[in-house]
Parts: structure tokens; C-alpha cells; sequence
């Protein structure tokens, strides 16, 4: 069947570098032809974006790139709406602000309305945070739960964090978890302060950029010497050994 006769085109899981650090040699090959191809991109922020093809990307051609909003405000109605502009057996990706699409990111609405209407899904291989982070620990890698954000104000977030150690207790899981890079020490903080002292605590941050790291360590050994995390990405998982 020619593109020109399917209903819809392919929708595509562009993944992006976590940081401002790398070029192409860190991408597949895929994914650039994939970039050089089609014209049709459902992203968070245009100006992201933007930068984002540019870099896959020197010699595209901006202006003819055609750019539909896709964010946390994105609904269900509106992400069945975009799919009409892949129409006639036009290709497009998804691109998220980093890493992969659909993971802790809005791009999983379109994705939910892209099976509703049967439309091809195809994800690109390329970096997630979640899964790195996860690999790099040393934890329970054939049994653990992501829980996106945990609650902003203290004594909600302790109790969250009290819950994790009773599921790490119950099930052995790892249980991965993610911060607003502002109050990364703050949840650090947090941590050090509810967590049994046995309990395994990975912080994962910046990965894949310079000065990136991934450190496990019981809670008892993070105590005695407590870093500042700064205002960087970073995954935090608990488990234990």
C-alpha cells in the first residue's frame, strides 16, 4: 500500500540527548534519516525543537517544518485532533524535551489516540534517563516501578517515601523516582532523613553528560558524607541489595 493510500502515516518515538552535550555520534543512524525525512513533528516547545532537528540536523530547512503543540495540558480530545495532520500517509514524530517520548512525557496521549485509530507506531532506540539510571544501579533491574514525582510538600513526600520502603520490603522492586532539579537536594534531604539506614539509595544525575554520575549507596553511607546535588537532572532509585 502506497502512502498516498493509508489513511494515516507512521508516527514516530524520536528519542533526544538527555543534556546539551553530544552530537549525532551518540544517535542511531535512523533516527537522523528519519529527521532528514519527514516534516511533521508533535514536540512540547517549538524553540526545543527547533534546536533539537538543527543539531540531528545542520542543513534542514526550519521554515518548512511543520511544529503542533503536544504538553501536560494536551487532551485526550486535542491529541485525537493532531492525528489528522498525518492524513493521507504522512509521516511524523513525536519529540520529547529529552530522552525518549512517552516516558514521563505528555507524548504518551498521542500515542494512546495513535492506537485508538490505528495508526502505526514505531519507537527509535536512543537514550532514557529511567532505564540508564536503572541499568547503572545495581538494583533489582527484572522487578521495579517508576513513580514519575513525588508529592512537593515534606511530610506528604516522607510518607510517599515511607510507602516505597514498605513495597521494597514486600517485593524486593526497585522503585525510581524523579525530582524538579530545583529541589533535588531538598528530596535528598528528605531521604537521608525517613529511610531506614540498610535501605539502597542509586542518585543518578546527568547522565550521558560530562561530569554525569550514578551512585549507589546505603543510606547509612550517603550520611556520612551528603553531596549537593545542584540544580541537575537526576533519577533517584530505591532498593536494596
Amino acid at each position: 500500500m502506497s502512502a498516498s493510500e493509508r489513511v494515516y502515516g507512521t508516527l514516530y518515538l524520536l528519542p533526544v540527548w538527555l543534556g546539551d552535550v553530544g552530537g549525532t555520534e551518540q544517535l542511531p543512524a535512523m533516527n537522523v534519516e528519519v529527521v532528514k525525512r519527514i516534516t511533521l513533528f508533535f514536540t512540547e516547545n517549538e524553540k526545543t525543537a527547533r534546536r533539537i532537528l538543527r543539531r540531528m540536523d545542520p542543513t534542514i530547512d526550519l521554515p518548512s517544518q511543520e511544529m503542533h503543540r503536544l504538553d501536560k495540558d494536551t487532551s485526550m480530545h486535542e491529541a485525537t485532533a493532531l492525528l489528522q495532520y498525518m492524513k493521507g500517509g504522512r509521516d511524523a514524530a513525536i519529540l520529547s524535551e529529552a530522552g525518549m517520548p512517552g516516558i514521563a512525557d505528555p507524548g504518551a496521549r498521542l500515542v494512546h489516540a495513535a492506537h485508538i485509530a490505528g495508526v502505526e507506531v514505531v519507537p527509535l532506540t536512543g537514550p532514557s534517563s529511567l532505564f540508564l539510571a536503572l541499568a547503572a544501579s545495581g538494583l533489582n533491574g527484572q522487578q521495579f516501578t517508576f513513580h514519575g514525582y513525588l508529592p512537593v510538600k515534606t511530610p506528604e513526600r516522607k510518607a510517599a517515601i515511607k510507602r516505597l520502603e514498605q513495597e521494597i520490603a514486600r517485593t524486593g522492586g526497585a522503585q525510581l523516582f524523579i525530582e524538579t532539579p530545583y529541589r533535588n537536594d531538598a528530596m535528598l534531604n528528605d531521604l537521608l532523613s525517613t529511610c531506614a539506614s540498610n535501605t539502597l539509595l542509586t542518585v543518578a544525575i546527568d547522565l550521558t553528560q560530562p561530569g554525569g554520575s550514578t551512585v549507589t549507596r546505603s543510606i547509612s553511607a550517603w550520611k556520612r558524607k551528603v553531596p549537593i546535588l545542584g540544580k541537575r537532572p537526576a533519577v533517584f532509585i530505591l532498593g536494596r541489595g
